[in-house]
């Protein structure tokens, strides 16, 4: 289990980086006291523009791959048998710190940049999958909460149908974990979203555009 805290504290750090405060910051505001208060791409996107937005998301990703990265090379190289289920306890540390940011009075943001992280850093079929899952619903509906919440659907399908198909390389018990473990980022990012899936069934949800000003 200690290796286990150890990727989970490793990752909550990188989590800690929060690109959308920061950019926010450098432009005299805190995003959080604008648009819907969430510090993620979307409000970044709303409230800042599309450059803004692109650039939250580039840093939210690229924190969740970092912290994968070093889970990898360094912190799970000696329990090879369990380097799967590290990399996904890496991530998952990243998502909390993202949402959770001790040092914001962990008000942050719904962890699902940092999610991409984990949907390119996995495995190949996921990131692919996880590429035309987003993008088909986001483009289809322009709903980025739609999109985001089928992402997490899809990783926990994908995850449990790889593991299976014995892809990850593991025991069964672990493989386990690894389920158990994603179906709970799963329910934390539904719980995150609860608002947003509110509004889609009322059908009130805000819509997203990148090539134009998003306005009420």
């Amino acid at each position: 289990m200690g290796i286990r805290l150890i990727c989970l504290a490793a990752g909550y750090l990188f989590g800690l980086f929060q690109t959308s405060y920061i950019i926010g910051k450098r432009h005299g505001i805190d995003i959080r006291d604008y648009g819907s208060g969430n510090a993620g791409t979307t409000n970044m996107i709303r409230t800042m523009g599309t450059k803004a937005g692109i650039l939250t998301f580039l840093g939210d990703c690229l924190k969740c791959v970092a912290a994968v990265l070093v889970v990898r090379f360094l912190i799970g190289r000696g329990h090879p048998d369990i380097l799967p289920l590290l990399e996904l306890y890496g991530a998952a540390g990243v998502i909390l710190g993202h949402n959770y940011p001790f040092y914001l009075h962990f008000r942050g943001g719904k962890g699902i940049a940092a999610t991409a992280g984990i949907v390119i850093s996995l495995h190949p079929v996921i990131a692919v999958l996880g590429i035309l899952t987003f993008f088909g619903a986001f483009l289809t509906t322009h709903y980025v909460s739609l999109g985001s919440l089928l992402i997490y659907v899809g990783l926990v399908i994908e995850i449990i149908a790889l593991g299976q198909m014995g892809e990850f390389h593991m025991s069964q018990p672990a493989l386990y974990e690894m389920y158990v473990l994603i179906l709970l980022m799963a329910v934390l990012a539904f719980w995150k979203h609860r608002e947003n899936i509110k509004r889609l069934l009322a059908g009130t949800e805000r819509k997203t555009y990148l090539s134009r000003k998003n306005k009420q």
